[in-house]
């Protein structure tokens, strides 16, 4: 089994990017962030000509996530449970398959909208937290995965990349983030890699591929019988190196 999640920074201009990938790598499911469109645009078509079923949660130019799947998925949310109902933001899809519960999550930055910005995402992560720990009470198969715009340690960001006050490395952040592997969740790169930069995302500015200078903000988070099943995780970073490349990179978890 594997499951993949990838911030595509916009389906329309990385369609393609997308279709070689799924061809190349062939994950049984793929969450995606920041696919920039309504449900409607999204190029569904285009990716069942491969072999996959999707369903997107879109808005037209910001956010938006979706889910492709080469095995049959139910759909559970469309919007993260808890939040207010008025909330517009599509940062949120939930779906079963083959047993388990996989979460697909487009975080807010939190770096922008002052201090109300940085407030909806420490409210965002505590309802993430809350809808986690409700799963696993339950005994639920549980993976949560996709663009956290977290960098859990120091260890997760290249030096010099982010200020002292960034929301990606904020004391707040960090301890909501905490929180979810307090609750029972497991960082599936890290219990591979223990150490290093295993980074998923690299600035488009400053020449931040060039120079790797990236972040970690990528995640995929497993509940205790998911981990045991663990085999592999990691980032795909080569795709960073292609022609009009997103700036955040694949990461693929692959279990037994």
């Amino acid at each position: 089994m594997k499951i993949a999640t990838w911030n595509v920074n916009s389906i329309r201009q990385r369609e393609a990017h997308v279709r070689r990938w799924l061809e190349c790598c062939q994950p049984d499911l793929l969450v995606l962030q920041e696919i920039k469109c309504e449900a409607a645009a999204f190029p569904s078509l285009s990716f069942q000509a491969l072999g996959y079923t999707s369903e997107a949660v879109g808005q037209k130019a910001y956010n938006g996530v979706a889910v492709l799947g080469r095995i049959p998925f139910t759909v559970r949310a469309r919007a993260l449970p808890g939040l207010p109902e008025d909330d517009a933001q599509a940062r949120y899809v939930e779906v079963e398959a083959d047993g388990m519960v996989l979460a697909g999550i487009y975080l807010p930055n939190g770096n922008s909208g002052g201090e109300a910005g940085f407030a909806y995402k420490l409210a965002w992560m505590d309802r993430l937290a809350e809808r986690a720990e409700a799963l696993l009470a339950a005994d639920t198969p549980l993976v949560i995965a996709g663009d956290y715009n977290v960098c859990p340690t120091d260890e997760d960001f290249a030096p010099g990349t982010l200020a002292a006050t960034d929301a990606l490395r904020h004391p707040e952040s960090r301890a909501r983030f905490r929180r979810l592997l307090w609750s029972g969740m497991t960082d599936a790169v890290r219990a591979v890699h223990p150490h290093g930069a295993h980074w998923t995302f690299w600035d488009y500015q400053a020449g931040a591929w060039q120079r790797d200078l990236g972040l970690r903000i990528d995640h995929a988070l497993l509940s205790p019988g998911i981990a045991e099943r663990l085999v592999a995780a990691g980032a795909d970073r080569a795709e960073r190196g292609y022609p009009q490349p997103s700036d955040h990179v694949p990461v693929m978890v692959v279990l037994r």
